[in-house]
């Protein structure tokens, strides 16, 4: 399957991060965001709150002025870590009044919201779902690959 490079570059952090358990969404350096950004928390002076998809007066300026950090846009970067937290079971924003869960960096959690960052990130690049499973199956009944007894 055809990728972009910044696609390849992020689902390969995101990837090593996943499996060296340095992927947490309650810290901006090992979020999903902070390992697209080479483990950086710079991101999160582009809005006021760890999980809002609106930008401030700082990520306004950069997203019109057309930067891009790692090839994703301001407002790319605050949607992909929305995505994340969401999927990981949090209310968003970030804040203690809302609801979080009680064990943040659980495999089946992270995985979750793994999935649904690279669903994301693969279509701002118009890519099927890398994560697709489902035609791994199609046809498994249909077409045997061995004579059973």
């Amino acid at each position: 399957m055809e990728t972009t490079p910044r696609l390849e570059k992020a689902i390969k952090k995101l990837y090593i991060a996943f499996h060296n358990n340095t992927l947490n969404p309650e810290c901006c350096k090992q979020c999903a965001v902070g390992n697209i950004l080479n483990n950086t928390d710079n991101w999160k002076h582009l809005s006021d709150f760890h999980g809002s998809v609106t930008l401030n007066y700082v990520g306004k300026v950069h997203q019109n002025l057309g930067r891009k950090f790692n090839g994703y846009t301001p407002l790319e970067l605050l949607q992909i870590e929305a995505i994340f937290l969401k999927a990981c079971g949090y209310e968003l924003p970030i804040h203690f009044k809302n609801k979080k869960p009680k064990n943040p960096t659980d495999k089946d959690r992270l995985f979750k919201g793994l999935c649904a960052v690279i669903e994301y990130l693969c279509s701002l690049d118009g890519v099927k779902n890398v994560m697709n499973y489902t035609k791994l199956f199609e046809n498994l009944h249909s077409k045997t690959k061995c004579k059973l007894i």
